[in-house]
């Protein structure tokens, strides 16, 4: 979280909205998007800042927006795995086999 967020505050912030998305999404209840008041509340954030989080964390592929909620995304993960794999063949020079 931290080489998203500059601010450890903010980093932990994000963490704990990740948590949050994620214990409702296997709950069955996601959170909606019309529910920011409530998140402000319980991340004692404003407005600005729930936003600004919320956009760098859509951004990073860690959540994602589909149907009006908030779901975990697997993209981030398939970033990682793109950036894995270019840094070893390209930067190090190595096979893609041997990864």
């Amino acid at each position: 979280m931290r080489r998203i967020f500059q601010e450890d505050a903010t980093a932990v912030r994000g963490q704990k909205f990740l948590t949050l998305v994620e214990e409702r999404q296997a709950a069955g209840s996601a959170i909606r998007t019309d529910e920011w008041k409530n998140l402000l509340e319980e991340l004692q954030i404003g407005r600005a800042s729930f936003y600004a989080m919320r956009n760098k964390l859509l951004g990073a592929g860690l959540i994602s927006i589909k149907d009006k909620e908030y779901r975990l995304s697997g993209q981030f993960s398939k970033d990682l795995l793109d950036m894995a794999r270019w840094w070893w063949t390209a930067v190090l020079n190595q096979s893609e086999e041997s990864l």
